[in-house]
């Protein structure tokens, strides 16, 4: 779908979306005579244009039919509430038979960066993963080809294109990567499906298979990766826009199919493990977002790729692996492997970038889902500036973040009689746990945080800025972050 600005609307055949703030209608002068009538349709709605409330109507537009939204966008009328004006307008068109719409700020005050951002959400809601449909009915096969923002001044387009265009391309990688299945993205194909979107935008890359894994010793990941015919693979992904200094480290968990391994997991509901890799799927979104927009920092990217089965070689419960950290692991449940990834890849990019921030971001347990359901990730950090940086982030993206505890009480809970640790500890606590898990590979000194994810990276319903499915969850927070923080 194309997107572009102009200053007045066009001539001929469109969809005209018009925004109100509250129960402030002036905007519809615009209308001339249909004016009143559409007034009184909404008072028979009592609409009272509060955020994401819609309005369909047919209006007579010089003896011609329009079909006219009015969208609310609240009296706040924030960047979060040009962002759903955008993503609604989009999801009530897309498959409705119009070919154009045009969105009509003029009566907002809408500035260059407020106009991107209806263009934003608007590319955003756009996106589909229709690949494999292939007896789809006409209505519904997507039909908005254009979509014309007026308004917001004559920098909207400029900001659009050098701002949010690239995190909405970043945004579609992830989504890609996350909803293609097991069977089309496993790690060898997700590295080179990221290196083919990531090709000329300066984004340097890096492959380990498992001979240079074996190498380095990264017993943990290898372990997981055993069971399966798939080989794994470490995915390096750098980008140096801020001349010289540390680079920040964002770590994936890419785990491209969880059947949980010899400890292996309910049938039921088993086909959603393929978004699994949704932490790597984010980090490299994210590369892609700050790469395209040139940001002015310094980012390495890790996404450590296996595939989680329970073949004749695969892990066993009980089995003791050593870590490329050189502490061993004692595995009591096959099924709690995205911490064993995380460990080595973890260490992998301390001992080779020395980092003073890691983030690392996993969709890992259930147990963050029974917590905080489908509203937030979890949010566990060794440093309140970055918990303060990241839940500052969180809500300015709208990938909202809540801060969980961390303690020794904890940490003594993954404590094992043979080996350094274990990679579970008992049912109750288990996304803290996980997260002390992790922390026992972070070194003395680094800025570290973890978001698990589980909950945010596929929606079963539909949202202002996604459909169904996959969200894209962690691109814009990573990209808001380096912004924030980074480029500060």
């Amino acid at each position: 779908m194309q997107i572009r600005f102009a200053d007045s609307r066009p001539t001929g055949e469109y969809a005209l979306v018009l925004p109100v703030a509250g129960k402030d209608r002036t905007n519809l002068g615009s209308l001339g005579a249909a004016q009143q009538v559409v007034g009184a349709a909404l008072d028979r709605q009592r609409f009272e244009g509060d955020a994401s409330a819609v309005s369909e109507q047919f209006v007579d537009d010089n003896g011609s039919v329009r079909r006219l939204l009015v969208i609310g966008v609240g009296v706040q009328n924030g960047d979060q509430a040009a962002e759903k004006l955008g993503g609604n307008a989009v999801a009530k068109l897309l498959t409705s038979g119009e070919k154009r719409a045009v969105i009509d700020l003029s009566g907002l005050n809408y500035d260059a960066d407020k106009a991107a951002r209806v263009a934003f959400a608007a590319a955003l809601r756009a996106w589909r993963h229709d690949r494999y449909r292939t007896k789809l009915k006409d209505n519904q096969k997507p039909s908005l080809e254009e979509v014309i923002i007026i308004g917001g001044g004559s920098d909207a387009e400029q900001r659009y294109t050098s701002r949010w265009a690239p995190v909405a391309e970043g945004v579609s990688l992830t989504r890609e990567l996350v909803a293609e299945p097991a069977n089309i993205i496993y790690p060898e194909s997700f590295v080179e499906r990221v290196r083919a979107s990531l090709e000329g935008t300066g984004v340097e890359i890096e492959v380990l298979d498992r001979a240079q894994m074996e190498k380095l010793g990264m017993g943990a990941l290898l372990g997981v990766a055993q069971g399966s015919t798939r080989e794994g693979r470490l995915l390096i992904l750098r980008w140096n826009g801020g001349g010289q200094g540390e680079p920040t480290a964002f770590v994936g968990k890419g785990v491209t199919f969880d059947t949980g391994g010899i400890s292996i997991k309910p049938a039921a509901g088993m086909e959603a493990m393929k978004w699994d890799m949704g932490g790597a799927g984010a980090v490299a979104g994210a590369l892609k977002a700050i790469a395209g927009r040139k940001a002015k920092a310094n980012v390495i990217g890790i996404c450590g790729l296996v595939e989680n089965m329970p073949g004749g070689n695969a892990q066993r419960p009980g089995d003791v692996v050593t870590s490329m950290s050189g502490q061993t692991v004692e595995v009591i449940n096959t099924d709690a492997e995205g911490r064993l990834v995380l460990a080595d890849a973890i260490t992998y990019v301390q001992r080779n970038y020395k980092p003073k921030t890691i983030i690392d971001l996993a969709t890992l347990t259930g147990a963050i889902v029974i917590t905080l359901g489908h509203e937030w990730a979890g949010l566990f950090s060794n440093d309140e500036g970055l918990t303060s940086e990241l839940q500052k982030a969180g809500e300015e993206s709208g990938d909202k973040l809540w801060r969980m505890p961390m303690g020794e009480p904890f940490d003594r809970l993954i404590d094992s009689p043979i080996a350094d640790m274990k990679n579970v500890g008992p049912r109750e606590g288990g996304s803290i746990t996980a997260a002390q898990f992790i922390q026992r590979f972070v070194e003395n000194g680094v800025r570290w945080a973890h978001i698990d994810m589980a909950g945010t990276a596929w929606s079963d319903k539909a949202g202002s800025t996604y459909d169904k499915g996959a969200t894209g969850y962690g691109v814009r927070l990573l990209d808001r972050y380096v912004e924030d923080v980074l480029e500060a």
